[in-house]
């Protein structure tokens, strides 16, 4: 039978994505004929998986390939190396060419909506397999997928307040879906990373794997309390990152294993062949129900999420990106002090404001 083609554009490849069919595999880890999974990987590890213009179109496409893809059970959406799934939008383009240009990112939040719905959208399954670090922008397009398996080196946040910009790019909708008002409201405003067990026991991750090897056997992330619940004042400690002498005590540790994707390469394999037992259109139904719950806000937002996200690009984000993609190792962030004191003193954004809140991430004297 000769199919049609419902593409709406040939997908040639995009620079910074790949597009790949792996084979589907059954319990005893040998492919089935005729049937693969469709991964889609951000392949930028330079600069952590960041998102550019180009990449993002390429996910799109990608999204829209595998939708149409007749033999595609699932799509694994996933990031280039172990050190991060992606940590959201390339800080080096948001500050050379967006900062101060509110119409051109205007433009760009366009994709990025594009991205996320098509995400949202998508015909098949798709498995966020978080590879790394899942942070800012990175976080919002894991959450818009339907699964989310992580190795359990993997930090999981947020990093709007704290570098010019608001996490509406999804996680002000999806966040307290997934994890509560409290936690959401923690996380979006904190700007503090939580580690996949903590993420894993607010609900945020569909299952969590070792990564790291040490003398060849899997042991769990040395820098995060696994083997506790309850701390000394009743707190649950469970999933929080260790602190002093147990911290410097994993770290070590850590310096002498290796890191080790195969168990989340295992767990991403047994998942697509479970979806893959399914009745395929009841799957796909049952999947865009559990979706609506996520497109209620998000459609409902998006818009004017999109405005303010670009008007902000001629004050706050301005200052922000450009701190982090200027600023030293040592600080990556605003004077947010010395800001709110001018804005108090009634002090109006200009050039010479930005330049003036930007001088201690330069290292130089304010």
């Amino acid at each position: 039978m000769e199919f049609k083609d419902h593409n709406l554009a040939i997908d040639t490849g995009s620079p910074g994505v790949l597009y790949r069919e792996v084979p589907l595999k059954d319990q005893e880890g040998k492919a089935v004929e005729g049937l693969h999974t469709v991964w889609i990987v951000l392949d930028n590890p330079g600069q952590l998986n960041s998102y550019t213009t180009a990449m993002i179109k390429g996910v799109i496409l990608g999204m829209r390939r595998a939708s149409n893809d007749r033999a595609c059970v699932a799509a694994v959406f996933t990031g280039a190396g172990h050190r991060a799934f992606c940590t959201g939008g390339n800080t080096a383009e948001y500050a050379e060419y967006y900062a101060g240009r509110p119409e051109e990112y205007r433009q760009y939040m366009r994709l990025f909506n594009d991205m996320v719905s098509s995400i949202l959208l998508c015909d098949k399954p798709v498995i966020c397999r978080v590879n790394g670090m899942r942070i800012a922008g990175g976080q919002e397009i894991g959450m818009a997928c339907d699964f989310s398996i992580a190795q359990d080196l993997a930090a999981l946040g947020q990093a709007g307040p704290r570098h010019g910009s608001a996490p509406d790019g999804g996680s002000t909708d999806f966040l307290p879906l997934f994890v509560g008002i409290e936690a959401a409201m923690e996380s979006c405003t904190l700007c503090q990373p939580w580690s996949a067990y903590k993420a894993l026991r607010l609900g945020l991750l569909t299952k969590v794997v070792p990564a790291l090897k040490v003398d060849g056997r899997f042991i769990p992330n040395p820098l995060v309390i696994t083997d506790r619940w309850v701390g000394e004042r009743g707190q649950i400690v469970y999933g929080e990152f260790k602190r002093g002498e147990e911290l410097a005590s994993g770290k070590e540790l850590q310096s002498r294993g290796e890191v080790d994707l195969s168990l989340l390469d295992q767990e991403v394999d047994a998942l697509v062949f479970t979806l893959a037992m399914t009745m395929p259109g009841c799957l796909t139904k049952t999947i865009e129900s559990v979706r609506k719950h996520k497109l209620e806000p998000w459609n409902r937002n998006k818009e004017s999420n999109r405005a303010w996200l670009a008007l902000n690009m001629m004050t706050e984000g301005r200052v922000g990106f450009r701190a982090f993609h200027e600023g030293t190792k040592a600080c990556r962030e605003a004077d947010f002090l010395l800001l709110r004191r001018r804005l108090a003193e009634g002090r109006v954004w200009g050039e010479e404001l930005v330049e003036e809140v930007l001088a201690r991430a330069r290292g130089k004297k304010s």
